[in-house]
């Protein structure tokens, strides 16, 4: 894509890159893409007529900065000159999860020719129940063109095929953090317990000595917690670190999400207590007396 004036079409020259669709009247609509500024195609916008184009917000921005882009020219190439007459809100044209990229919309009747196309979409909207659609598309499309083939698809089919390999990668993601909290609670009971178990004599003594619950608890788990919130702490600056990482395997997924931060304090919190439960009551059950005696 080039500015408008460009003289030598050459990649050194080039504006910027876009996504292209030849599209019919009322597509937009259809579709469900918003308007923002400028009108949408009409029949009018044939061969004949002069040569017009809808925008995206990225392309827009990109190529005119904070201007209006309603009225103002670009060029394919030397012999592909096309006016702005509408700016739509931006899309996903590749993946769920890509980021803005500039796209720019032809009328079918001028774009065929200047965009090369191997395949058609036909895109309908109705009231009527699935299979009535299925059925009275495939007559019509059998009508248009008996040898050609086809397939139909309903939106959720082709939305649910598109999220497929993010919702499996976050299964994935899902089951490591899993075996991780599993291994984290294992870690912190053993911990917990090796720490009980080696100072049972001490903790005879404070109890002797009169020593609170709250302050045997301390002395018996101080460690064990102290590791679980300096390895929690670690995870949570790790996972905003890579965060770019995991928003490319997994669609609208960002660690930075304030409540994905307090989901994982809670769930951290909470696998603690779990696992210092048992050396903690072990801990509070001790018998002074016997300690002493041993």
């Amino acid at each position: 894509m080039y500015r408008w004036g460009t003289t030598e079409f050459l990649p050194a020259h080039m504006a910027l890159e876009t996504t292209a669709f030849l599209v019919s009247p009322g597509y937009l609509r259809v579709a469900g893409t918003r308007l923002l500024a400028g009108r949408e195609f009409t029949w009018h916008d044939c061969g004949a007529s002069p040569r017009v184009a809808i925008v995206n917000q990225t392309f827009a921005h990109k190529l005119y900065g904070g201007k209006s882009a309603i009225g103002q020219r670009f060029a394919l190439w030397a012999t592909a000159k096309y006016q702005v007459v509408g700016v739509v809100e931006d899309g996903k044209y590749g993946s769920i999860g890509e980021d803005p990229r500039p796209a720019m919309f032809i009328p079918l009747a001028q774009g065929v020719g200047e965009v090369m196309s191997t395949a058609a979409t036909v895109l309908v909207r109705s009231s009527l129940p699935e299979n009535q659609i299925a059925a009275a598309l495939q007559r019509r499309l059998t009508d248009v063109e008996p040898s050609a083939p086809f397939s139909l698809r309903p939106w959720d089919d082709a939305v649910d095929r598109a999220m497929m390999p993010a919702r499996a990668t976050a299964a994935a993601l899902g089951a490591m953090g899993l075996l991780a909290a599993m291994l984290a609670v294992t870690g912190v009971f053993g911990t917990a317990s090796y720490s009980v178990s080696k100072r049972m004599k001490e903790q005879g003594i404070r109890m002797a000595l009169g020593a609170g619950r709250l302050r045997l608890m301390q002395a018996a788990l101080s460690r064990p917690l102290l590791l679980l919130a300096g390895g929690s702490g670690l995870g949570l600056v790790a996972g905003v670190l890579t965060s770019d990482l995991l928003a490319y395997l997994v669609s609208f997924a960002t660690p930075r999400d304030p409540l994905v931060l307090v989901g994982v304090l809670l769930a951290m919190t909470l696998l603690g207590l779990l696992a210092t439960w048992g050396p903690a009551r072990r801990a509070l059950a001790f018998d002074p007396a016997q300690l002493l005696r041993e």
